[in-house]
């Protein structure tokens, strides 16, 4: 049973993580933040005079494609030039690490800026899509593209200044389909979107196998995060955060502090572990 108030002890924390065969890390926004991606989130949580729900979701797009991949396009060019923080870094040492010792680590991400995956990740779940992913308006194919700026005719485009004016881009030079030559789209899942079937499909499957649950930077009482938990309730969980949360009591630890100080000495290589 979880205390009221979670152990910040990371000898044992310690315990529980060298004998973890299968561990799972769920990291949110303040994962990446910490590499100083944008949370659009709270004060100053603005693209230009708009919020991210304003331009993140169906009929945006439908209304008006030109300003929602403007926006994007921004966001595609702030994270490449942001790199992998020592969060992103400790977890994928650790998953190659313990690979070698027939031991898995399962990132579960709801950030969409690839940071897990050029900090080597290998096993990772983006159930909210890619910011370097289109996914076509007609045919449905989904194509990875990681061209800044991704199109000509948004070159220049997508500044955040509130005062930034331009005329809209006429739609035949937005991003189009390789396949098909529609207009595509961002394969993020906005707001009143599912998530993918498959993708949530393979995160219960290593939710029903965890044995250890890290979950790093997010509040984890947004919903479909805050459903995610290990399947059995004796599993030990841990959360890494810069303060508490209204779901910290239900964690088993707390660390307290940027996951890129707290995270890399819970997960260390163990003494116990093979050189």
């Amino acid at each position: 049973m979880v205390s009221p108030r979670p152990s910040s002890d990371y000898a044992t924390f310690r315990e529980y993580f060298q004998k973890a065969k299968h561990i799972v890390v769920m990291t949110g926004a303040g994962c990446s933040a910490e590499s100083g991606i944008p949370t659009f989130r709270g004060a100053g949580g603005f693209w230009r005079t708009y919020r991210a729900q304003d331009l993140a979701s169906p009929n945006a797009f439908a209304d008006n494609p030109s300003l929602v991949w403007e926006f994007y396009s921004h966001r595609r060019e702030v994270a490449a030039s942001k790199e992998p923080n020592k969060a992103h870094i400790a977890i994928a040492e650790c998953e190659a690490r313990l690979a070698r010792q027939g031991r898995a680590v399962v990132v579960i991400t709801q950030n969409i800026d690839e940071l897990h995956r050029r900090a080597g990740s290998l096993k990772v779940l983006e159930i909210h899509g890619s910011l370097y992913k289109t996914r076509c308006t007609k045919c449905g194919i989904i194509l990875s593209n990681y061209k800044n700026p991704i199109v000509p005719a948004l070159a220049g485009r997508g500044s955040p200044d509130p005062n930034a004016k331009g005329d809209r881009i006429p739609v035949e030079d937005l991003p189009r389909c390789g396949e098909c030559s529609a207009l595509t789209r961002p394969d993020v899942v906005w707001f009143g979107e599912p998530l993918c079937p498959d993708t949530l499909m393979e995160i219960e499957k290593h939710l029903e196998k965890c044995d250890l649950y890290l979950v790093v930077g997010t509040s984890s009482v947004v919903y479909p995060a805050a459903a995610f938990r290990p399947y059995d309730s004796k599993v030990p969980t841990a959360e890494f955060n810069l303060e508490d949360t209204p779901a910290t009591s239900r964690f088993h630890f707390h660390f307290k502090g940027p996951a890129g100080e707290t995270l890399p000495k819970a997960i260390e290589r163990h003494p116990s572990e093979p050189n």
